[in-house]
């Protein structure tokens, strides 16, 4: 929790500077195209965001975006309120700690969702092959990697081991970049990872179990992630805003439509092998967010002493 306090501290002190500005500059190049920078994690979840990118739907909106590579939801969070980026992608617990902590981050339109189906969906908890561990259940005790603390990783896979009938309470959690989860698992320095795709199936190809796919069994539809930026920029900068709504609700409605060019679409941003994006589970990309899913989440953040009170997310969604 010291790391969670010290992070909002450096934000806050972000959030003052940039409150202390009037710059409603759009960033407008030539020709009036608006030039914005979205953080997003290099990972199959923002293959809209490339695709419409590739398509021309934010061209369209005469938008041009340049996309900077985060590792998680508190790096973007950090990054929209310092202005390194104008909107990014995050998973909503960490929008919804950042907005506990008075930072006012709203979402803009939703990102991506689980598949609510157990065996089928883009993420889950894998260990070892010769791992003891059978189920969610016995996760609890374990060394887990997560791509950063307290965000929707560790969230849904203590939802998904309490389920189970294990007590979640002495996980042990590693921060560790996705990419290198599948060695780390295989090498045993963790005993687990919460992974989602490509490195979902890449650890299973090396030879990974899977435990758990606790984005589905925590939450029935659960809306994973959205795109968000801060109050500010949204109210001063409505009509961009706006635009890169209407751009990303299009990107996302073509991706959850034509699956084969989402998966192409992999090969501009990661590096993962064309035989693997062929195999891998595609996350649900709905039209819309499921607010009471987002509402459900933060409910178990305050059950596991996350957050201090319980928070209503209306204000945090759009």
């Amino acid at each position: 929790m010291r790391r969670l306090a010290a992070t909002a501290a450096a934000i806050a002190v972000l959030l003052t500077a940039a409150c202390g500005s009037s710059d409603d500059s759009s960033g407008a190049g030539s020709g009036g195209v608006d030039r914005v920078k979205v953080g997003a994690i290099p990972i199959v979840d923002v293959a809209p965001l490339h695709l419409g990118n590739a398509k021309g739907f934010f061209r369209e909106q005469d938008i041009e975006i340049e996309v900077v590579n985060t590792t998680g939801g508190s790096i973007a969070v950090t990054g929209v309120v310092s202005r390194q980026f104008d909107f990014a992608f995050g998973n909503v617990v960490s929008l919804i700690t950042a907005r506990s902590q008075g930072i006012p981050v709203k979402a803009i339109t939703v990102g991506n969702a689980s598949t609510g189906k157990p065996g089928a969906d883009f993420g889950g908890v894998v260990v070892p092959p010769d791992s003891p561990i059978t189920d969610a259940a016995g996760l609890a005790g374990k060394n887990i990697a997560i791509n950063n603390l307290n965000n929707i990783t560790d969230t849904t896979t203590r939802a998904s081991v309490r389920k189970a009938g294990g007590d979640p309470s002495n996980i042990r959690w590693t921060e560790l970049p996705f990419p290198e989860m599948p060695a780390a698992v295989m090498a045993k320095r963790v005993d687990a990872a919460m992974l989602v795709e490509p490195f979902f199936t890449i650890a299973q190809n090396q030879g990974a179990r899977v435990v758990a796919y606790n984005f589905a069994e925590a939450i029935p539809d659960m809306t994973v992630a959205a795109y968000f930026s801060t109050e500010q920029t949204i109210t001063q900068r409505a009509d961009l805003t706006g635009r890169f709504r209407a751009a990303m609700e299009k990107s996302l409605k073509y991706a959850q439509e034509h699956p084969d060019e989402a998966r192409q679409v992999l090969q501009t941003y990661t590096q993962i092998d064309p035989a693997v994006a062929a195999k891998i589970t595609l996350p649900a990309w709905p039209a819309e967010i499921n607010r009471a899913s987002v509402q459900t989440l933060a409910d178990l953040m305050h059950g596991d002493g996350l957050l201090k009170e319980k928070v209503d997310v209306a204000e945090l969604l759009p």
